[in-house]
Parts: C-alpha cells; sequence; structure tokens
C-alpha cells in the first residue's frame, strides 16, 4: 500500500521543480490507490500574467486524455449491450462499410488498426455532419488489420458516431450520465458556461523546446505526410490559442476537448484500477476492463514513427519499450494528452494518477514533468 506521507515526502519536491527548473505554470497532480485518494497537489497559476493562483476547483483543457474517457463510454454501450469487440462497425452504422470498410472490426477502430487516421478530403472540425460523411467515404490508408497508426482527430468522431447510433446520445451526453454526474466527476466533454469561470488559459508551447521523436516533428511541419494529414484533418482549429475560446470549449470534441481536474481524472482511472467499480458501484463487468488492459496492437506506429500500443481503446506501453509511461505494470493502460497532460490506471497495484498543466512542452506523449512522478509513487517503499 502506498503511504500518503511518504509519497507526499518525495512527490512534492519532484512537482515544485517543475515550476522552478522547467517552466511549469500551473499544474496539479493527483494518486488513487484501492478507490481511494492518497495524494493531490497543485500549485502555480491558471494565467500567464501569474495573478489567478491555481487553485483545487481549476479545471483545465486536457487535450487527447480525452479520448480515453470517450472509449470508456463506448466500452460501456457495448457492454451493456452484449455487443463483442469482433462484430463489425457497419453492423451499428451501415454507412460507414463504404470504400472497402465493410470487414474492419470494433476492435480494430478502437485500436487505430483502421487505417483511417486522416482524411483525403478537405472538411472542418466544426462540421460534425460533414466530417462524419467525410469518413464514410474514406478509403483506409492501409489494409485495416495489418498495421496500426494513431488516429488523432478522426477517433473521437467514430467514437462519438457510434455510442449516437447505439445509444441514440452524444459521448458529451452519455459521459455526464453515465460516469460524470454518478461519480461526482469536475470533467466536461463540452463545458457549460457555468464552469467557465474556473478554466485554466492554456498556452502553446515555447519555441526553444526540443521536440522528440524528432522525425515525426519533422514529418508533422511538412504537407502531404501522414503525420501532418493526421494531425490536421478535419482541418481546423490548429492555434492552441483557438480552444480558448468560451464557443470552441463548449464544443465536444471527443479526441481533444475534454476540460477537468485532476482529482476527477484520477478517480476516473481510480475506478478503472479497481476493477469497474467505487463508492460500491459497479461499472464495468471484468471482461470490459479486460478490453482496456489487453494489448491489440504493437509495433512502429505508421503516424508517431516509434513503437507504440493500444489496447481496446487506450493507450499501453508496448512491450520491451525504454521509457515505461504507464508504470512498471503490463496490465496498465491509459491515454496522455498533448502538451504534458496524462493520465491511466495500474489494476494490478489499484493505483491511478492523472497530471494536468496549461503550459504545454512540445510533445504529444508524456514528458519528464509527469513521468519523474508517475517514476517516484513507484520507487516508494510500501507501507508495513
Amino acid at each position: 500500500m502506498l503511504d500518503s506521507g511518504e509519497l507526499k515526502k518525495r512527490l512534492t519536491p519532484l512537482f515544485d521543480e517543475n515550476f522552478t527548473r522547467f517552466g511549469e505554470l500551473g499544474a496539479a497532480v493527483s494518486v488513487w490507490q484501492n478507490g481511494k485518494p492518497v495524494l493531490e497537489l497543485h500549485g502555480g497559476f491558471r494565467d500567464a500574467k501569474r495573478e489567478i493562483p491555481w487553485t483545487p476547483d481549476t479545471i483545465v483543457l486536457f487535450w487527447s486524455a480525452t479520448k480515453g474517457l470517450g472509449s470508456a463510454c463506448l466500452l460501456h454501450v457495448l457492454q451493456e449491450r452484449g455487443i463483442a469487440l469482433t462484430r463489425r462497425v457497419a453492423e451499428f452504422w451501415p454507412e460507414f462499410a463504404q470504400a472497402d470498410k465493410g470487414e474492419i472490426t470494433l476492435a480494430q477502430l478502437l485500436s487505430h488498426q483502421a487505417g483511417l487516421a486522416a482524411l483525403d478530403v478537405a472538411v472542418d472540425v466544426l462540421d460534425y455532419p460533414a466530417v462524419i460523411a467525410a469518413l464514410e467515404k474514406q478509403a483506409p490508408l492501409w489494409p485495416p488489420g495489418t498495421a496500426h497508426g494513431y488516429h488523432a482527430r478522426t477517433f473521437g468522431f467514430f467514437v462519438d458516431e457510434l455510442v449516437r447510433r447505439i445509444s441514440k446520445s452524444t459521448v458529451s451526453e452519455y459521459w455526464r450520465k453515465i460516469f460524470g454526474d454518478p461519480l461526482t466527476l469536475d470533467i466536461w466533454i463540452g463545458l457549460p458556461e457555468s464552469e467557465e469561470g474556473r478554466v485554466a488559459t492554456i498556452y502553446a508551447a515555447k519555441a526553444d523546446g526540443i521536440a522528440a521523436p524528432a522525425q515525426f516533428y519533422r514529418d508533422l511541419a511538412t504537407p502531404g505526410t501522414l503525420a501532418r494529414k493526421a494531425f490536421t484533418s478535419p482541418r481546423g482549429l490548429q492555434s492552441v490559442s483557438a480552444m480558448n475560446s468560451r464557443e470552441n470549449r463548449a464544443r465536444p470534441f471527443v479526441s481533444f476537448g475534454g476540460i477537468g481536474s485532476a482529482l476527477s481524472l484520477a478517480k476516473f482511472y481510480a475506478m478503472l484500477a479497481n476493477g469497474g467499480e467505487l463508492d460500491g458501484r459497479r461499472f464495468f463487468a471484468r471482461e470490459t476492463i479486460a478490453q482496456m488492459t489487453t494489448t491489440l496492437a504493437f509495433g512502429i506506429d505508421r503516424v508517431f514513427q516509434i513503437p507504440t500500443a493500444f489496447s481496446a481503446g487506450f493507450m499501453k506501453d508496448p512491450p520491451e519499450t525504454q521509457r515505461r509511461i504507464f508504470g512498471p505494470s503490463s496490465l496498465a493502460f491509459g491515454h496522455p494528452g498533448a502538451g504534458g497532460s496524462h493520465a491511466f490506471a495500474d489494476p494490478e497495484k489499484g493505483i491511478s494518477f492523472a497530471y494536468v498543466m496549461n503550459q504545454m512542452e512540445q510533445s504529444l506523449l508524456p514528458n519528464e514533468k509527469s513521468l519523474r512522478v508517475v517514476d517516484a509513487i513507484y520507487f516508494t517503499r510500501p507501507s508495513p
């Protein structure tokens, strides 16, 4: 068992260093074990002028960490209706079968194996019907099931549309009804105006940072590459500052629009780390948790161009990775967000973790600001 006092002694200096040495502006970290909070730290400021302190009720955009929440919603929909991941997407979304996509399974789509990481036509990310129509007509960029590549923007639209088709509600609605309200989670996929006054301003990475992996970031800046297309289609909202507007915070982008606190993000993953149960209420069957822990795709990612691994909707550490981002357990899973946000569940140890911040770094995968803290959690000696 993690000892709260011991953990605080180990993590607090590292967290403080993120501000004094590594340029953090405002941030928070939360650690849970066995369904109970163990530690929460927060500090810094919500704004670049350093006038508004980051407080316990501060919430912030955490980008692609939203994908884990959306995936959980879809897996819950499938669980409640007894739908296996081996079923074909087109069974529930007939128009999806266009362009030789009729045999793509739910498992392939959720593990980024469908070959639909980018669109060949230009459609606006704000035009949901147009994006769905383009996805229906899009041919796979590689034979589905033969490789995987991160579906940076398209993923959320696939998840949202499947939830709509099967449950008759959007992911945003389903999230609040099934998880957000019952667990009193301070997390929103489409922020209500009533919560606007607590949001930290998000800031783009500073130009003096070192971006890695280098080839991926070179391709990201090069028109026509898969990396560039994956992160710019559907098009629009390429500017980080655009996500600070009230209008865009209110939009339910399942790929990158989640806004909330580290405490609530860690609490949600605490439920997943605790076998799908929290506070005496069961949300997921153990078979569904197994879908989250079981690796479905691993190897060189067609988009990131480095080894990655995915289960059903969640990221995992690939085998023999040099730098683990989800702790030492092979069962751990989660989803990071661009610039440094990070969250995961470790069912083996019953641990969950979340880190959120508002000064982004030049990284789409977790950086050392959060990973040093993750390492310190596991290096802590357990109490007797």
